[in-house]
């Protein structure tokens, strides 16, 4: 680690949590207080809002005092790190910490030089940036505050994101014929992570190198046995492809030469290569596409081993007001989208299923909160740009006995007052099923994240609404920028609009 020069402090989030004055530990308090700063270097130089602050800490049930409390933390943690460590910037806090000083990013940089370096075909180079970057890890992130559920969630994102450096480190030694050296750490890591799938690829590849292709198919087999025992499924395509390569002693399997700019480590097809150039050159061809249609666009791509964080970045310095992304297989417990949605400053849509294709009306389940006023915003764009009818559906009871038609109408005069377009309401019982009936005669449903997504994901209706095969679910996390049809009354109104 460097240490810094002006106050002598070294941070330290992969492993158990430290903080190094003049290289000797301080005295970080007790688990709760330790899991505030952990957030706060997570999110180093970003202006963390105390309200999410007090929600990451204590979960749906803070304490009244729970502002007091954060304020004590922080008293706490500037008289063992110093005062100008956390800085307060309006109604949240900041941690200030320089270049070199967080193991985590140090890693990030490592890791992205390591990205880079393998995208144009240096190798060795990058098997000396990925490991060096694995190197910082002490052990698993966070590990002395497991029992703290903001830090779990927390830490499962870092070591998400130790497990694709690492993916990406063995693809580079792969890259440099170190086939042999490293049966040895597969057969591990593959023991340590039965159901990932791209351990076991790789397994397969370094084997079949080694001359052992009969030993590749059988570890074929046992990943194929594990997957179906453990979750009932075959092996993904990338893994069947590698077995399909292996059959026909395919010539892509062969071992690359490190300095090739036309070759590419195992990624999601072990024989298909995709370059910095082609991606730039696919990305014109639907930015021209788009131009035939009289909508201006820009275009730029780059390799990276933490996107959500770099797209997050990248929304931040563009003033970027709505970021649409697909969703990963994991969903809400991707780390990659996790990184997305905590950092981006503007709202987040992420679409799930099949691409809009089919005629029917946009559909937005609304109950008011603000992620619902996002997806009533983003609904009635998309309905006004397609041509659709939008419809806004509630519950047929609610708390108080009565149904949703009075909050529909608010809603509909919003989207009216703002963007002329009315809105149809639809009531349903409340129930994942009932939903899931109106649902499939909509041509995309449009549906804003649960207040507590972080603590407790989806929720049983918007998972139902992302899984069910055939239908076209965006998913909405409202931003921190001004937007035009919040209520008034709310102290932040939400975002974004994406087209004119």
């Amino acid at each position: 680690m460097v240490r810094t020069a002006r106050f002598g402090l070294e941070f330290r989030v992969l492993g158990p949590l430290e903080a190094l004055v003049d290289g000797s530990p301080a005295r970080l308090g007790g688990p709760r207080q330790r899991a505030l700063l952990a957030l706060l270097l997570v999110h180093a130089n970003e202006v963390v809002p105390v309200a999410r602050l007090v929600d990451e800490v204590w979960g749906e049930e803070p304490p009244v005092t729970a502002g007091n409390v954060l304020q004590t933390y922080v008293s706490q943690l500037r008289k063992a790190l110093g005062r100008d460590v956390i800085a307060t910037r309006g109604r949240g806090y900041v941690a200030a910490v320089v270049d070199g000083a967080l193991d985590l990013r140090v890693f990030e940089r490592r890791a992205s030089a390591g990205a880079r370096a393998l995208e144009d075909g240096r190798s060795g180079v990058a098997a000396v940036e990925f490991r060096g970057a694995l190197a910082l890890w002490r052990g698993p992130a966070l590990a002395d505050l497991a029992d703290e559920p903001c830090a779990r969630t927390v830490a499962a994102r870092l070591d998400e994101l130790r497990l694709v450096a690492l993916e990406r480190a063995i693809d580079a030694d792969l890259a440099c014929g170190r086939d042999a050296e490293l049966l040895a750490e597969l057969e591990e890591l593959v023991a340590q992570h039965p159901l990932h799938e791209r351990f076991r690829a790789q397994q397969m590849v370094a084997l079949y190198r080694c001359g052992r292709q009969a030993d590749a198919l059988e570890a074929f087999q046992r990943a194929r046995r594990t997957l179906v025992a453990e979750l009932g499924i075959e092996p993904g395509a990338a893994l069947r492809d590698v077995q399909r390569a292996i059959l026909e002693q395919d010539p892509a399997l062969a071992p690359t030469r490190p300095h090739s700019s036309a070759s590419a480590p195992i990624g999601d097809d072990p024989r298909r290569v995709m370059t910095a150039g082609d991606a730039v050159r696919r990305l014109g061809q639907v930015r021209d596409r788009l131009g035939e249609e009289g909508v201006t666009a820009r275009t730029a791509a780059f390799t990276s081993v933490t996107p959500g964080h770099d797209f997050a970045r990248l929304a931040a310095e563009q003033d970027v007001e709505l970021l649409v992304t697909d969703a990963p297989d994991g969903l809400l417990e991707d780390a990659r989208l996790l990184a997305l949605l905590d950092h981006a400053p503007c709202d987040v849509a992420i679409l799930v299923g099949p691409r809009p294709a089919r005629p029917g009306p946009v559909l937005v389940p609304f109950s008011g909160s603000d992620h619902d006023w996002a997806a009533v915003e983003l609904g009635a764009w998309l309905a006004r740009g397609d041509g659709r009818v939008l419809q806004l559906a509630g519950a047929s009871t609610g708390s108080e006995g009565r149904d949703a038609s009075r909050l529909l109408a608010n809603a509909s005069l919003a989207v009216q007052r703002g963007l002329g377009i009315a809105a149809e309401p639809v009531i349903v019982e409340p129930s994942p099923p009932a939903l899931l009936t109106v649902a499939g005669s909509a041509g995309v449903v449009v549906v804003g994240l649960p207040d507590r997504w972080r603590t407790a994901g989806l929720g049983r209706t918007r998972t139902a609404l992302a899984v069910e095969p055939g239908l076209t679910t965006v998913l909405v996390r409202r931003g921190l920028r001004p937007g035009g049809l919040a209520p008034r009354h709310e102290g932040t109104r939400f975002t974004w609009t994406i087209a004119n």
